[in-house]
């Protein structure tokens, strides 16, 4: 092969490297395609640690454990430079995603490396039951006193998208720290209360509230907190804490508050 053919071979490969979202899916030893090569050395080395400005981006299930890393980087690092950018995390926590299905926080990483027919996603799955929590974290949230109980408030940005009552991405890593508490207390009760701000009719905005609200329980289950545990309801726009005639305000307005019922904010 001559060298200006050898150069246009390199060329193509690099093409092909740069627009495929992965790379090392193993085809041989009998495993079906589709399966992710997790055995390469340096990612499973004791210490190895993700660089690049993608790493943020990374789900934590990927970006903080050792096989985490191992999924990565084989098969995401697709210009082979040993860093991850955004776009190559975003393929990474998408195809994650895809595998290990709604619950990703419990993807059983075991079965995933023993099964050899593929592992399928929601089949086979860890239950979370870690009741160590962090007083740390509990008190980042910012709790306050109300009759009531330990209050915390989240602004719509911080949980949803504006008039959705999917919860975002990032919302379920937000709450993850109460979930701990919860479960290592499980003794104490919650109420959450939906807001809305005043546009729109009173209906839809009673509507939203109380979907949203019961989103933030239902993300709360998927954590093992029991559901029974909690009281939801959704105000509409009633109760507002500031004032709805500037975008300011209507921002603080439209929000979900959690409160544990009976608890002392001092104790975080």
């Amino acid at each position: 092969m001559t060298r200006k053919s050898t150069r246009a071979a390199l060329g193509v490969l690099m093409v092909a490297a740069t627009t495929a979202p992965v790379l090392a899916q193993v085809r041989d030893g009998g495993r079906p395609e589709g399966r992710y090569d997790m055995s390469r050395a340096p990612w499973l080395r004791p210490g190895y640690r993700l660089e690049g400005v993608g790493v943020p981006v990374l789900f934590p299930e990927l970006r903080n454990t050792r096989r985490g890393i191992a999924f990565v980087m084989p098969n995401f690092d697709a210009n082979g430079d040993g860093r991850i950018s955004p776009r190559e995390a975003d393929d990474a926590n998408r195809e994650f995603a895809r595998i290990a299905g709604p619950r990703r926080d419990r993807f059983d990483w075991d079965a995933y490396g023993r099964d050899p027919r593929g592992y399928r996603g929601g089949g086979t799955t860890v239950v979370e039951t870690t009741t160590t929590w962090d007083r740390g974290a509990m008190r980042n949230y910012g709790f306050r006193q109300t009759p009531r109980g330990a209050t915390l408030t989240l602004q719509e940005d911080v949980l949803f998208r504006t008039d959705s009552d999917v919860l975002r991405p990032g919302a379920i890593e937000k709450l993850r720290p109460l979930a701990r508490y919860l479960r290592g207390n499980p003794g104490v009760r919650v109420a959450i209360d939906g807001f809305t701000d005043s546009r729109g009719t009173d209906a839809h905005n009673q509507d939203l509230s109380e979907r949203r609200a019961a989103s933030v329980r239902q993300a709360f289950d998927d954590m093992d907190v029991v559901r029974a545990r909690f009281s939801v309801v959704g105000h509409g726009e009633r109760d507002p804490v500031a004032t709805n005639a500037t975008p300011a305000g209507m921002r603080l307005n439209r929000r979900v508050e959690v409160t544990l019922l009976g608890q002392r904010a001092d104790r975080f």
